[in-house]
């Protein structure tokens, strides 16, 4: 099969869109089809072989993060020449809502179109005032996937319609067969994510310090990812700091050993997560995850089933489960052995296997879709196509 996949995001910023294509991509080509991935990227950035970029992208505020999208008449006619040349059996657009490459392809794609949602956001006036807009784009999709049903609820708020829910996927194996790394080991508690980007919740955990410290004097937190180190530590008194080491960004095989050496994976997002891949990664690896109750995290931890929940932006509550947690090594050990287990409907074999069924009912209902004027009402069911 030959497959188109649309990337809306930065390829040269890491982020769990761009993991999930990267990886999604790379499961199709190991099955032997033809992938090509189009991506926003720098002119001079290395990408990989499947990788096409679209040309530069630029940073735009939404959602509580900064998403780096590529919109414009190059990039129309980058989108267009993609196509033409790929031929594609089926594309597979990420964020179609988004004003970058997934609605220019929403536009301009002829075929079978699938589409999967990511954001989970409630509020999202954007989408609303922008669903006239959309419409006509949207109409053009033939199966709507969700990472999550939080995902798919946004997606029912705001454009209507339904979705099948398909989580992110990871590779289990990966991670479970990292080597721990001897100097992030002990007494560690492990932070991944952007440090000055106030949603993944790092000054929620720097607050609690004082007293996870207090309480185990053997503790350290290890950070990996970009930002500002001396503004992430500047409210933490400075007796303290010489306790928190940054590593800046890690490559994927250090962020596999990173979540295998350390005692405690905390995840202190305060919002804006519709899954939480990160904590897939983690119990993959097989650290112990303590989260905050987001509604999305709590999904993925089998709600508390194989991770703990404190409760959200609650630094005194973070604080009091870490250190229940720290002083409990059986209860960790309960939590690896939980973890591990539920973690297994996240690989790549099951939700790589689900998203090409979605692919192959699509296109064997092409032929169906033009001549019904939609399709078959079993086929617009599953995959959330209601009729006007």
């Amino acid at each position: 099969m030959r497959i188109g996949i649309v990337c809306p995001y930065s390829w040269d910023v890491p982020g769990g869109v761009q993991f999930h294509i990267r990886d999604l991509a790379e499961y199709f080509i190991r099955l032997g089809h033809e992938v090509s991935v189009l991506a926003p990227a720098d002119d001079d950035t290395p990408l990989p072989p499947y990788v096409v970029s679209a040309g530069r992208a630029v940073p735009v505020p939404y959602n509580g993060s900064v998403a780096r999208l590529n919109f414009g008449f190059l990039s129309a006619a980058r989108v267009r020449r993609w196509l033409h040349d790929g031929a594609f059996d089926v594309v597979h657009i990420h964020e179609p809502t988004s004003p970058s490459l997934g609605l220019l392809t929403c536009w301009a794609a002829q075929g079978p179109i699938v589409a999967t949602f990511h954001t989970s956001n409630p509020r999202s006036r954007a989408m609303i005032a922008a669903y006239a807009i959309l419409q006509a784009a949207l109409e053009k999709i033939s199966a709507r996937i969700a990472v999550s049903e939080y995902a798919r609820r946004t997606l029912v708020e705001h454009l209507g319609g339904d979705a099948v829910v398909i989580p992110n996927g990871v590779d289990v194996d990966f991670f479970a067969r990292a080597e721990p790394n001897p100097e992030w080991q002990g007494g560690t508690i492990g932070f991944v994510g952007r440090i000055d980007e106030p949603r993944k919740g790092l000054p929620v955990l720097m607050a609690a310090l004082p007293k996870i410290f207090a309480a185990c004097p053997e503790a350290r937190l290890l950070v990996a990812g970009r930002g500002d180190e001396k503004e992430a530590v500047e409210n933490l008194p400075k007796e303290l700091r010489s306790r928190v080491e940054f590593l800046g960004m890690v490559s994927d095989e250090d962020k596999a050993r990173f979540l295998r050496s350390i005692d405690l994976y905390v995840a202190p997002n305060t919002g804006g997560e519709s899954f939480g891949i990160i904590l897939v990664e983690a119990m993959s690896a097989g650290a112990p995850v303590l989260a905050s109750d987001l509604d999305a995290f709590a999904q993925v931890l089998d709600q508390g089933g194989a991770g703990d929940l404190f409760a959200n932006e609650d630094p005194e509550a973070l604080a009091e489960a870490a250190v229940r947690l720290l002083r409990d090594p059986e209860r960790r050990a309960g939590l690896r052995e939980r973890g591990s287990a539920h973690v297994r409907r996240f690989d790549w074999s099951t939700v790589g296997a689900d998203i090409l069924s979605v692919y192959e009912t699509v296109t064997a209902g092409a032929a169906a879709v033009a001549a019904d004027d939609g399709g078959s009402p079993g086929l617009r069911a599953r995959f959330g196509l209601a009729r006007d």
